[in-house]
């Protein structure tokens, strides 16, 4: 496992795994449109024997990312640049946060 990687893109990585984890409407329409250019992709790993984390697949076969969190992560793109950044990551955060206040308080 590249360490070094992760560690440079932990902010994605949080921001995917958050995303995964919290679906929202918005960000599943992105990573299912992203998804679209990954199936086409000839660097599909769905084996996982390219995965950065074994058992993870599919992932991106070039840099071993988990798609399931790449995906989702706003600020991330692609390697060889079949889709881009939505966000960056600050834009994410402050994005989040007025959705935040945006929600109707529980009584």
């Amino acid at each position: 496992m590249n360490l070094l990687k992760i560690w440079k893109h932990k902010g994605q990585i949080l921001e995917g795994i958050k995303n995964n984890i919290f679906k929202k409407e918005h960000v599943e329409e992105i990573a299912n449109e992203r998804f679209e250019f990954c199936k086409k992709c000839p660097d599909l790993d769905t084996k996982g024997d390219k995965c950065e984390v074994k058992g993870s697949q599919p992932c991106c076969g070039l840099c071993g990312c988990t798609l399931s969190i790449k995906l989702r992560s706003l600020s991330a793109e692609c390697d060889v640049k079949k889709w881009g950044k939505v966000l960056s990551e600050e834009e994410d955060d402050a994005l989040e946060d007025y959705l935040d206040q945006q929600k109707p308080k529980e009584k």
